[in-house]
């Protein structure tokens, strides 16, 4: 005898065939950086988030976004989030995450220095052209080959111009604020130079881009670490341009894709498209 079947029963039945496929309704987590982050400044303008119009700036970053201070808070958000999704500097990837390619392409240095890997950005320091010489002498460290060798070896994209760094005996002890993604690099180059000058001394606050060229601007830090251009307001301060680095689209390592498209991450970012079942 055959049990009658009721709506509910097929109902549930669907259901759970539905979840079996992976097709059930999955809302999208996005993670973004906070405003004045250089990486959400550059990742906002490369992908189409940040609109222009004259002199106004529109950033349409999703309004429900889960918004973290630091790049270790998105990474940590992803890892504990089978659903999220964020950004963070190449030079910060770890297994700890997955890294989606962008069209088709993945971001490793290769792709970023032939261009074919779209969202990129430049590492920055600014400085006041009255800066000090110690100052200016840990800025010629950086820019020699044996600072660009430690760009690379940081996994960033190093411009070496064949240039040979002789110490100085620099003794200064100097205040660097910006970046928190250029940060990481920052404490790496710092000991290299001490290396050559083994009295200088560095404050590294990690205080976000914007934070960091204002405190060069108030006197407060000797060098700002930026990794977003410059705005008109912050063009008088002399600029360096230390090295290149990806923005990396990351997910839960569970996570099955693997690639999506430019179009689809400024649609995930702005909140045009909610759940990972209309991708």
């Amino acid at each position: 005898m055959f049990k009658k079947i009721t709506a509910l029963g097929i109902f549930i039945v669907l259901a759970g065939t539905l979840v079996a496929c992976g097709k059930n309704d999955e809302k999208i987590n996005v993670v973004t950086r906070e405003q004045g982050s250089g990486t959400r400044a550059a990742f906002t303008e490369i992908t189409g988030i940040l609109e222009k119009n004259n002199d106004k700036e529109i950033d349409n970053t999703y309004k429900e976004a889960i918004v973290q201070n630091s790049t270790d808070g998105v990474m940590k958000t992803v890892i504990g989030d089978k659903n999220a999704i964020g950004y963070i500097s190449l030079g910060s990837l770890n297994d700890t995450v997955k890294a989606l390619d962008v069209n088709g392409v993945s971001a490793n240095a290769e792709n970023i220095k032939n261009g074919t890997y779209e969202i990129s950005r430049n590492f920055i320091l600014v400085n006041k052209e009255n800066s000090s010489d110690g100052v200016k002498d840990f800025i010629k460290f950086i820019e020699s080959d044996q600072g660009q060798k430690i760009v690379s070896e940081e996994g960033y994209i190093d411009a070496p111009q064949g240039l040979e760094y002789i110490g100085t005996n620099n003794s200064e002890n100097i205040t660097i604020a910006g970046s928190t993604s250029v940060a990481p690099l920052m404490e790496k180059l710092v000991e290299g130079y001490k290396k050559f000058n083994p009295s200088f001394r560095a404050d590294i606050q990690a205080t976000g881009s914007s934070a960091g060229i204002k405190a060069v601007q108030d006197n407060s830090a000797q060098i700002g670490m930026s990794s977003r251009e410059l705005k008109s307001s912050e063009e008088n301060l002399d600029k360096s341009i230390i090295a290149m680095d990806g923005i990396v689209v990351i997910v839960n390592k569970d996570f099955e894709k693997n690639d999506l498209t430019l179009d689809n991450i400024k649609d995930i970012f702005t909140g045009k498209k909610t759940n990972w079942v209309d991708l």
